[in-house]
């Protein structure tokens, strides 16, 4: 997206290590426009509440049916089991 100075409200100051600031001036320097433009662009993509709700349901709804326990403690087991390794 393109801006102009007469759009932009708000100054933001932020502190980045040297990794970080190096990865985003590299980018800065291949597309030929400031940091500034790369950070815009970059929280111009973040996804809204929405889609990312919109894009779980999606993959729920998707998803191949599955047997259950009987035993709703042993359910319980398992979702927990899930999420533990998807933290990991």
């Amino acid at each position: 997206m393109c801006y102009c100075m007469c759009m932009l409200d708000h100054r933001v100051q932020i502190l980045l290590d040297d990794e970080r600031y190096r990865k985003v001036a590299r980018e800065a320097k291949r597309r030929r426009v400031s940091i500034a433009a790369v950070i815009r662009d970059a929280l111009d993509r973040l996804p809204i509440d929405a889609e990312v709700r919109r894009t779980a349901i999606d993959a729920i709804l998707a998803a191949e049916p599955m047997a259950l326990p009987v035993d709703p403690a042993d359910l319980r087991g398992e979702l927990d089991a899930a999420r533990d390794r998807s933290h990991q």
